[in-house]
């Protein structure tokens, strides 16, 4: 082996010899020093991928963001690739038509239709109501599709003329009509599907003019608050809530995305719907028949072989559990109470001004009047809110079993640990407009709000509401039964439907997006649902093109990385081997030009021996 010898001659004279690095040495450091080049690309290309998993994560929630501000943009008619569709919601005290407009579909079967409320130039939703109810036509049905045509005709002059021939047009009657005898109901729907053909072209049969149930109505709702969400699409991020679902016979569980549940209290109901991911066992076949009432299966997709968008849905309706109609109940109880005990024991509270009963549901010194059988009873507020839960509790109406369910209806599970509500109405009006709590529900802190809002005394609320500390949506009536509303909302929550006192996942709204969500929206998605089988079946009969699988090959980010790392290792170690083989080839070349000048040649004229 070759050395090199190192001298010094001061301060002593001293010589080291070291060996030279052979040629395995210098391969062993040369792969070394790659291994530590491919390390540190792999963790560049590592970090470049976080934050490009970071950005796109936020390019999509961006992208959603700017689909959300479009849908409050006018909708443009001159688009001959959009569609259109018509509801009519036929309610009790009114009517009220809505047009909504889709593009394409995409051809991927286990897409929703994109389905929009149209929007007219002032980027206004196109909705038009009429006064009074259809159910008015009881009597003389015969007029049914000219109290109708008002609405028509607002809708046909939004609608591009060119579109009517294959625009559908459902009108779905709700809580009027279901009061009436079938029969009534029948002629008013038959004068309908007689005369709306002669004088509209949009697409109108039979099965586009019915009564809907309170169980179709709820399912309606439900479908559009999720669908408005975002609910129905697939999973994108690793951070969206998931649920395993189970359909059927299917053995293998379905993981999508967390649907959220409805909770809905108006003036006279209360609705509350959700999914049942899970398969339910019932504890008797009483107990099964009801749940069966109250559960919908239904596909919303276009292919029923796929179970995408199969949901089960538990739905039902409280009448008379309303904030408003709750508030009667409570006052014809404490009514009847006060008259039987004045008249057991001889005595006369309420009777009087100055001896008024003290109700613990109203703020200090808040009074009113309940006239029941030419009787009056006086009522002043003692602002006791817990006092006022615990006389709450027989309205309840919950049932005897171990369980007690809400007016003694079966409820389904629900798996509050993984789980998401929104309520709407009353539940964001008590929340927000005195309290100012809507959004995220917090049952501690509402309690408490509620509880010091109803010890307060009548004449300061008062002066509270005359100086605008309150909601602008809030009115006197709201200001005096705000101590009884959050109550009752408090106890429905939590002695009703069960919700545990710590829940954190509903949030009580009266918007979602900005915007007013309709059942409407959801009957359409439903009753639409078969169109995309039209342009998948299109899209099936185009050729293919390679441009696509270009696009998507340009685009995939980690795909194209992965090409760029292998190429410049490919030419690293490709010219580090050039460069070997060029050492080889000069190291040869000056050992035979070594050879050439140190050998001595032989002298044919001398021979071999002097």
């Amino acid at each position: 082996m070759a050395r090199i010898t190192l001298s010094c001659l001061f301060p002593g004279s001293w010589s080291c010899t070291l060996p030279s690095a052979s040629l395995f040495s210098r391969q062993r450091l040369l792969t070394l020093v790659l291994a530590l080049v491919v390390l540190i690309l792999f963790f560049v290309a590592l970090v470049e991928w976080q934050r490009w998993s970071l950005s796109a994560i936020k390019d999509r929630q961006f992208e959603k963001y700017l689909a959300r501000v479009g849908d409050l943009e006018a909708t443009d008619t001159e688009n001959p690739r959009l569609s259109y569709g018509i509801v009519v919601d036929c309610g009790s005290s009114g009517s009220r038509v809505f047009v909504y407009f889709w593009p394409q579909h995409n051809g991927n079967p286990h897409d929703l239709l994109d389905i929009k409320q149209m929007r007219d130039q002032n980027s206004k939703p196109v909705v038009k109501k009429i006064k009074p109810g259809i159910s008015t036509m009881a009597l003389t049905p015969e007029k049914a599709s000219d109290y109708m045509e008002p609405l028509l005709s607002f809708a046909a002059g939004y609608v591009p003329a060119s579109k009517h021939k294959e625009t559908p047009l459902y009108i779905l009657c709700t809580a009027g009509m279901r009061f009436l005898p079938e029969s009534q109901q029948s002629a008013i729907l038959q004068d309908l599907l007689k005369d709306i053909p002669l004088e509209f072209d949009f697409i109108f049969s039979e099965s586009h003019a019915e009564v809907i149930s309170g169980k179709q109505e709820g399912v309606y709702a439900w479908i559009s608050i999720n669908f408005v969400l975002g609910r129905f699409d697939h999973i994108e991020d690793a951070g969206d809530a998931v649920v395993a679902v189970t359909i059927g016979t299917e053995k293998d569980a379905l993981i999508r995305r967390r649907t959220v549940g409805v909770l809905d209290m108006g003036g006279g109901s209360l609705q509350i719907a959700y999914e049942v991911p899970s398969s339910v066992t019932f504890t008797s076949p009483q107990q099964e028949a009801a749940a069966k009432a109250l559960l919908a299966e239904f596909n919303l997709g276009c292919d029923l072989q796929h179970a995408d968008h199969v949901y089960r849905v538990y739905v039902t309706t409280f009448l008379g559990f309303g904030g408003n109609f709750a508030r009667q109940r409570y006052e014809d109880m404490v009514y009847n109470k006060t008259v039987t005990k004045n008249r057991l024991l001889d005595q006369h509270i309420g009777v009087a001004q100055d001896a008024p009963y003290m109700d613990p549901c109203l703020p200090v010194g808040a009074t009113t009047t309940v006239e029941k059988s030419s009787q009056t009873l006086h009522l002043r507020g003692k602002g006791d809110w817990d006092a006022c839960r615990q006389q709450l509790e027989p309205l309840l109406l919950k049932s005897n079993d171990s369980y007690a369910h809400l007016n003694g209806v079966y409820q389904s599970p629900i798996d509050f640990t993984n789980s998401e509500f929104y309520g709407f109405s009353e539940f964001f009006y008590c929340t927000e407009d005195v309290l100012r709590m809507g959004g995220r529900y917090n049952s501690f802190k509402f309690a408490k709000a509620a509880k010091d809002y109803c010890s307060m005394t009548w004449s300061a609320l008062s002066d509270r509401f005359k100086n605008g500390l309150y909601s602008s949506h809030a009115d006197e009536h709201r200001v005096k039964y705000q101590c009884f509303k959050s109550a009752w909302m408090y106890q429905v929550l939590h002695d009703g439907f069960h919700f545990p006192y710590d829940y954190t996942s509903l949030k009580t709204a009266q918007l979602v997006y900005d915007r007013e969500v309709q059942w409407t929206l959801g009957a359409i998605l439903f009753k639409t649902r078969f169109l995309p089988l039209r342009d998948i079946h299109q899209d099936s009969m185009r050729p293919a093109h390679v441009s696509s699988l270009r696009f998507a090959f340009v685009y995939n980010h980690y795909l194209f990385f992965a090409c760029i790392l292998v190429v410049l290792l490919s030419i690293v170690l490709y010219t580090l081997r050039l460069r070997r083989i060029h050492r080889r080839q000069a190291r040869s070349a000056a050992m035979d030009l070594l050879w050439m000048q140190e050998a001595a040649p032989l002298d044919p004229e001398q021979g071999l021996l002097k």
